[in-house]
């Protein structure tokens, strides 16, 4: 993946854009830390959909998407009995 600096980024935006269209993600440092990913939007879509099924594959999947589907009650208090004549 190829790196630029912010201000390279910024100052010559269009050939950044082009370069992530044509070779894919670019990376941006700051002060030499890596601190963010420009990708092309088709990748940015499938990331997405990877990311989040959706309510049909999820109720769908074969193993459970979560460690605990039951629900925790406190400890249920009494209510008085109120008898009618």
């Amino acid at each position: 993946m190829a790196s630029w600096q912010v201000q390279d980024a910024k100052a010559r935006f269009s050939e950044f854009l082009d370069a992530t269209i044509k070779k894919g993600p670019q990376v941006v440092t700051r002060r030499g830390v890596r601190t963010a990913v420009l990708v092309p939007i088709e990748e940015w879509e499938r990331l997405q959909k990877a990311a989040r099924p959706s309510l049909k594959e999820w109720l769908l999947a074969p193993e459970p998407r979560c460690d605990d589907l039951t629900y925790k009650r406190g400890k249920l208090r009494s209510r008085p009995v109120v008898e009618f004549e």
